[in-house]
């Protein structure tokens, strides 16, 4: 059987990029149970509500909801349980200094498989204003509208 190649993307957390400003990202591995793994690759995941927290020099995935496999038994993981992030331990000793700053949170940006092993990519964070956002949405638009305009222009 061929090794997977290639990055396979299981879920994205579009939203923050929406409502943070993202100031840095890292990639990191994650420490998964079996059933946790299997039902990844099935996609099923929500980052939804995830964030990162760093604890006792160690970094943790918290509230990430991984369904449970269908086919598991007994030994089945529970689905929004802590997961150990595995950094370098610069990059963590980077995001707890940071984090502990007003206004900075580290939130995960997408899961995804990596030649077959699982990561996550997660961001250091600074949290928008009501404002910023509408003014992030308002420059899409003008860029958009600006997009079709010479769009429009050049096929005549």
């Amino acid at each position: 059987m061929a090794k997977e190649t290639g990055r396979k993307i299981i879920a994205s957390n579009r939203k923050a990029r929406h409502d943070y400003l993202i100031v840095d990202v890292f990639e990191a591995g994650l420490v998964l149970s079996g059933t946790e793994v299997k039902a990844l690759r099935q996609g099923r995941a929500s980052l939804l509500d995830g964030y990162v927290a760093v604890d006792g020099g160690e970094a943790w995935l918290e509230n990430v909801h991984i369904q449970e496999y269908s086919q598991g038994t007994w030994n089945n993981h529970a689905p929004r349980r802590k997961r150990k992030l595995l950094l370098h331990k610069e990059e963590i000793l980077r995001l707890e200094a940071k984090s502990r700053e007003k206004g900075y949170t580290i939130v995960p940006l997408s899961l995804y498989f990596l030649d077959g092993r699982a990561k996550v990519e997660i961001a250091l964070a600074q949290g928008k204003r009501e404002y910023d956002k509408r003014q992030a949405l308002r420059e899409q638009q003008d860029n958009r509208e600006a997009q079709r305009a010479m769009r429009h222009r050049q096929n005549r």
